[in-house]
């Protein structure tokens, strides 16, 4: 006996159904997604900044002062457990990337042995002698997990092109006076490097932290070299990672920003 046509429509859906519930797996095992860019949505840029909006030169560099002093400061025992947050690998949530070499690695392996990560301070903190103190000694903005054995080959060193390759991490040079780290972090060193310079401006009880164009600046508050820091912050835009990161600190630690991530333009406008 023949089937009616709207049966035979129906076989064929449900057919048709359990053809594509076979080629389609009901759980599907992908690699991660890349870390979206978490930049600060245009309209609350434009709040966040209003001040600084129009303004170039010192008078930008004031009102950019003005706007991240307000913070929420941390101690520096809370640090190990922010750059666990601010510097998660997107892949691995129980690691964090280290600045210099690159390196996943466990967020509990912190310290002071060899092999562990510890607290970099990217405006190296003999710069102007705030050390580890509340204030500078553990802003976020410029505290990065590295190497304990790069960190130390590092040192207080100023930043600029040139030297020896650094074993065991590569794309990193070094010599006497100064460091260069990998090109995927450039630009990401030199925002910090100026986002200090703009915030730290000799209140608060600190140094007046400024970078000029030299190496070799010891315990001056100055940290170099400008013509490079601003070279490396054309040729590394802020990338995923760092927006990231700066929305982490902003919305769960300090209750600021680096504005040279948010308006990369606000370099040249300045220097």
């Amino acid at each position: 006996m023949s089937r009616s046509r709207g049966s035979v429509a129906g076989g064929i859906a449900l057919a048709a159904a359990a053809l594509l519930a076979a080629a389609v797996p009901t759980s599907v095992s992908a690699a991660p997604a890349p870390v979206p860019s978490a930049a600060l949505p245009a309209s609350s840029a434009d709040t966040y900044y209003a001040s600084a909006e129009g303004k170039t030169g010192t008078a930008l560099k004031a009102a950019l002062n003005d706007i991240i002093s307000e913070q929420t400061r941390l101690s520096y025992s809370q640090v190990w457990d922010a750059l666990g947050d601010t510097d998660e690998d997107p892949y691995d949530p129980d690691n964090v990337i280290l600045l210099y070499s690159g390196r996943s690695q466990s967020k509990s392996e912190h310290g002071g042995n060899l092999g562990d990560w510890n607290r970099e301070h990217v405006w190296a903190k003999s710069h102007g002698d705030f050390g580890t103190r509340t204030g500078p000694g553990t802003d976020l903005h410029h505290l990065r997990p590295t190497d304990v054995r790069v960190n130390s080959i590092r040192g207080n060193k100023d930043f600029d092109n040139g030297g020896s390759a650094v074993s065991g991490a590569p794309g990193n040079y070094t010599d006497g006076d100064s460091f260069e780290p990998r090109d995927a972090v450039k630009g990401d060193v030199a925002r910090m490097i100026l986002y200090m310079a703009v915030r730290y401006e000799g209140e608060d009880g600190f140094a007046d932290l400024e970078p000029n164009d030299r190496v070799g600046n010891g315990s001056a508050p100055y940290h170099g070299r400008i013509g490079v820091l601003k070279q490396w912050h054309r040729e590394d835009p802020p990338d995923s990672f760092e927006r990231n990161r700066n929305e982490v600190i902003y919305n769960e630690y300090q209750r600021n920003r680096n504005p040279f991530i948010d308006r990369p333009e606000w370099v040249e406008a300045i220097w």
